[in-house]
């Protein structure tokens, strides 16, 4: 796997080592999004994410670098090493929280983002977390379809969809043909 280059998209995603739960409660999810804002806004903007009890998705855009700042890879494992500190450290855990390497595909087409962000959204239902995905709390969707304040890149991602279009595909799914393309090795067993 490639390092994290300047102004190209990415799906990050990753999952916990042996399947383990990444989230136990509502305050684990509240608290990688803190550690996540820290480590990764500085390099990276954030269009869409889910956090899910075993595994994330993200969709993000590499900033260009600046003095005195981490790689964006750099920055990826310093979020999650933070994160299992704490989170072993809450638990009585010991050793890795996440797979390595963490799961990164370059987005080559705005067609692909399109994609992207809806199967990002629905992945909770896919799963069977919910039996719809817009009731999930953990998700950008949310953010993407209110019109508080928001770090998530909103205005980019609405230009992408056209009026109600979010709201359609994002109801109307993507089929699986399409999911295996935007996901090679999906953490099926969920």
């Amino acid at each position: 796997m490639g390092g994290l280059e300047a102004g190209k998209y990415y799906h990050i995603y990753n999952r916990g080592n042996n399947r383990e739960n990444l989230f136990a409660e509502a305050r684990n999810y509240a608290y990688f999004l803190k550690l996540y804002t820290n480590h990764i806004e500085p390099v990276a903007a954030t269009f869409a994410y889910c956090l899910l009890r075993n595994h994330f998705h993200l969709l993000v855009r590499i900033a260009e670098p600046r003095p005195v700042q981490s790689t964006p890879s750099r920055a990826f494992s310093n979020l999650f090493n933070a994160y299992a500190r704490s989170y072993n450290r809450a638990y009585g855990r010991t050793g890795s929280l996440f797979q390595r390497p963490f799961g990164r595909i370059e987005v080559m087409s705005e067609a692909y983002l399109k994609h992207l962000v809806t199967y990002i959204h629905t992945n909770p239902q896919k799963h069977g977390f919910v039996t719809d995905f817009r009731t999930w709390p953990y998700s950008s969707y949310h953010a993407l379809t209110a019109t508080m304040p928001t770090r998530l890149q909103r205005d980019e991602v609405l230009t992408w969809f056209a009026g109600d279009e979010l709201r359609e595909a994002q109801l109307g799914g993507i089929t699986a043909n399409e999911l295996e393309k935007l996901m090679p090795d999906d953490f099926s067993d969920a």
